[in-house]
């Protein structure tokens, strides 16, 4: 798994370089501050998110960011989304003891353990929300993956409000790497998606083409 562990972060971090281009996201971060607080914020998991004892580094400041809009009162509560897609590890689950791990209380921590693809992160986590009871939902996630799920939101009218991530508010944060105990995130007799499913399934799968909309 390691080979792809650090190829994977480069593409994001020079995404992310990319998307941070323009102040847009401090403007979101603004009027999710002057707004009543979001009940819940959908926090998107990555392919690979654990590797040997060590998070990996889009998924830390997605954590980190759910725990900063956590600590400001801007959100009451965070669903993790991601299932076990490339590795043993369920995604959400890995994010949720992290999170934990950071002094969010677990009682304000859910994981959504069936999305495979970031079109289902937000979509499954949405039903998942409205199944519980909340009505104000954001996304939280980097400006790059929150332009790429817009789209997709707007398509299929998800009342989701965005909080992307912004930067310069994550740098002023001392970050840590708490340790966690990943057994209870590992799933056993794991196939990985590639296995499973062929190129074209997963593309469609990227493209919220495999989901079924009927489903509750």
């Amino acid at each position: 798994m390691k080979k792809y562990f650090f190829p994977l972060g480069l593409l994001y971090f020079l995404a992310i370089l990319t998307s941070c281009a323009t102040r847009k996201p401090e403007r979101y971060l603004n009027q999710a501050m002057k707004s009543e607080p979001y009940d819940v914020i959908i926090v998107p998991g990555i392919p690979y998110p654990y590797d040997n004892g060590n998070w990996h580094p889009v998924m830390k400041i997605r954590v980190y960011w759910s725990e900063y809009l956590y600590k400001k009162g801007i959100a009451k509560n965070i669903i993790y989304s991601g299932s076990a897609v490339y590795t043993p590890y369920v995604e959400s689950k890995i994010m949720a003891l992290y999170g934990e791990a950071l002094g969010i209380p677990k009682e304000n921590i859910f994981a959504e353990t069936k999305a495979e693809h970031s079109t289902e992160n937000l979509y499954y986590s949405y039903k998942l929300a409205k199944k519980m009871g909340f009505k104000r939902i954001a996304l939280a996630t980097d400006p790059y993956q929150d332009k790429l799920l817009r789209r997709f939101g707007k398509k299929f009218k998800l009342d989701v409000a965005h909080i992307p991530i912004v930067f310069d508010t994550l740098k002023q944060i001392n970050k840590i790497d708490p340790k966690i105990i990943d057994s209870t995130a590992q799933v056993q007799n794991f196939i990985s998606i590639t296995e499973r499913e062929s190129f074209w399934k997963r593309w469609k799968g990227t493209l919220g083409k495999n989901i079924n909309f009927n489903e509750e």
